[in-house]
């Protein structure tokens, strides 16, 4: 795939391009989403197993996914209740290929896009912002899309996206990503608006961040009636509105629906804020081979891992761009400079403050785990300004964990403590410096 062309589905003309690529042709139709970005949103459903054709707000709905053909020349054939746009570039380190689309809801049956076959290891798909979905597949070698177009519905068939790939080699492979960078720009992302301090409003900032969301559905040990990023988001959503009815603070959700948020953009909506607090929410999981574990753990940022458990579960955490689809080769370096070190150090101080606050009020509300505060190096901890922690709920791995975390009862008495924990923290943290301390 070289460059992009639009097609007409949403009004922006036919317009075919073809190229040559290592003196191979391709045929590459591609579009760009259009009025259907504005949409409200809608909650991705990728594991449903009752397929049907009629979606909430009248969003196109894909049923079904097919894959053919070998390790030379794969097909993937999504089926359609209408012909949509669609936008596909490809990403190395891993490899991969994404497929932006306008909003899509998916009812695909159970595991699909678990089972390998040819080029294709495996697929996700999920909403990626209000208006856009996307489906990331992970290659198994370095592939070039020779076709990837959308096919109106006609003789009793659905509408139908078909993707195309090809073994190249590595070499071919790179050159590609290099020439798609620089084709036609890519639908922009909606930019995160930065308000500080409200009309003026005084009291302190809480971000909360459910984790995952979207196309990134968290720990694939979780049931699929549950998931993770559903798990997270219905507690978040409490959390927020029991801090909001203390009066005292103002809070800011990094996710109130089922989107998918990068890592660095959770931060960044914190810093553009001046929150005076993160709380970031998961629920853990164990392999069966693992062993079982229980309880709720508090982490903090720091460069080495308290112990390999840890170090497992940032690794993980830390992968949730890859599976959306995201570019790291852009990522910036930590930038070395003794202001920011000394920033963190102070931040680090009083992130580990609340984070045995924490284990004090919660461990009245729930059990813990045997270790409940450990640290690691968590991306989306890594504000050098703000006190962050990431609260592991439990496991979604132990039957006792998950009963719990799907209870309204256990999810009340848990958001409770945790509000008189942030309570505790700000009226320490401020006893001594003064209202004017504060973020």
């Amino acid at each position: 795939m070289s460059a992009p062309a639009a097609i007409g589905a949403a009004g922006f003309g036919a317009l075919l391009f073809v190229v040559t690529l290592v003196a191979a042709p391709v045929e590459i139709f591609m579009g760009l989403w259009g009025a259907q970005a504005a949409a409200a949103p809608e909650a991705a459903a990728p594991t449903s197993a009752a397929p049907s054709t009629v979606a909430p707000n009248d969003f196109p709905v894909a049923s079904d996914a097919r894959l053919g053909g070998d390790e030379t020349h794969t097909r993937m054939v999504i089926d359609l209740t209408r012909k949509i746009d669609l936008w596909v570039f490809t990403l190395a380190n891993p490899n991969r290929v994404v497929i932006d689309l306008p909003q899509v809801t998916f009812q695909f049956p159970a595991k699909t896009g678990e089972k390998a076959r040819g080029l294709i290891k495996a697929f996700r798909y999920g909403l990626v912002m209000q208006g856009g979905s996307r489906m990331v597949i992970d290659l198994a070698r370095p592939s070039r899309v020779e076709k990837a177009f959308v096919l109106e519905a006609a003789n009793d068939q659905p509408a139908r996206l078909v993707l195309e790939l090809t073994a190249v080699d590595r070499d071919t492979f790179m050159r590609t990503i290099a020439l798609e960078n620089r084709a036609t720009d890519r639908p922009p992302s909606k930019p995160e608006a930065a308000d500080g301090k409200q009309n003026g409003d005084p009291r302190p900032l809480v971000v909360i961040d459910p984790g995952h969301g979207g196309i990134d559905n968290g720990t694939k040990l979780a049931p699929s009636d549950n998931p993770e990023k559903n798990i997270v988001l219905e507690f978040g959503v409490l959390l927020r509105d029991k801090i909001e009815k203390t009066g005292k603070y103002r809070v800011v959700m990094t996710r109130s629906d089922d989107t998918f948020v990068a890592l660095a953009e959770r931060v960044n909506i914190a810093r553009a804020r001046h929150a005076a607090l993160f709380i970031s929410i998961h629920a853990d999981a164990l392999s069966r081979g693992d062993g079982d574990a229980q309880g709720a753990t508090i982490y903090t940022l720091s460069d080495t891992a308290s112990d390999a458990a840890a170090a497992r579960l940032a690794e993980d955490e830390n992968r949730a761009d890859v599976i959306a689809g995201l570019d790291l080769s852009a990522e910036p370096s930590d930038v070395a400079d003794i202001l920011i070190d000394l920033a963190r150090r102070e931040t680090k101080t009083y992130s580990m403050q609340f984070a045995r606050g924490l284990v004090t009020e919660i461990r009245n509300a729930t059990r813990l785990h045997k270790d409940p505060v450990k640290s690691a190096s968590f991306r989306v901890l890594k504000a050098p300004d703000i006190p962050s922690v990431l609260i592991e709920l439990g496991y979604v791995t132990n039957k006792t964990d998950l009963k719990s975390m799907t209870s309204e009862p256990w999810r009340s008495r848990t958001t409770d403590s945790i509000v008189q924990a942030v309570d505790t923290f700000f009226t320490t943290r401020f006893a001594g410096a003064g209202r004017g301390g504060q973020n």
